[in-house]
């Protein structure tokens, strides 16, 4: 098992137990991250993230595999979360691929990539099925995520 790999699974079994001061130490101190419910953030955003997606996460369950080594620096990987989502209490089972670029053995570069649509129908029932498709609900979503994100980052 390489670096890149190693640091992998202590991300996602670190994930696996809530643990989001370890997830934080996989990260480069530069490092970016991007998914499509809270658009690009700088490290500090990401560390805050992690630390308040494991705070309010409620009936979690995740499971990780399938990495696959690109080369030195990029690396593909499967993950599935299973949890509710604290908004309207619905069950979500999100199927996500992670592709990660490394520098230092951290992860300098993280996107994370799902069906957004499908993740909006399993959150906001017929809402999302009406309209999670479009641009307007993706950019709705990815701001009520941020103000979220800010407000949590401004209470600590």
């Amino acid at each position: 098992m390489n670096q890149n790999e190693a640091t992998i699974n202590k991300f996602y079994s670190a994930f696996q137990q809530l643990d989001y001061a370890t997830m934080q130490s996989c990260y480069h101190p530069e490092a970016v991250f991007n998914d499509p419910a809270f658009g690009l953030l700088d490290a500090e955003s990401t560390n805050a993230m992690w630390e308040m997606l494991c705070k309010q996460a409620k009936d979690f369950s995740l499971t990780y595999g399938n990495i696959l080594l690109l080369d030195e620096e990029y690396t593909t990987c499967e993950w599935n979360a299973k949890y509710v989502f604290s908004k309207t209490g619905r069950k979500i089972n999100n199927k996500i691929k992670a592709y990660m670029r490394f520098k230092d053995g951290l992860i300098i570069e993280h996107t994370d990539g799902f069906d957004f649509y499908k993740w909006t129908r399993m959150a906001l029932g017929l809402p999302g099925f009406l309209l999670g498709w479009s641009n307007f609900m993706q950019r709705k979503i990815q701001k009520k995520a941020r103000t979220g994100l800010i407000k949590f980052m401004e209470s600590k």
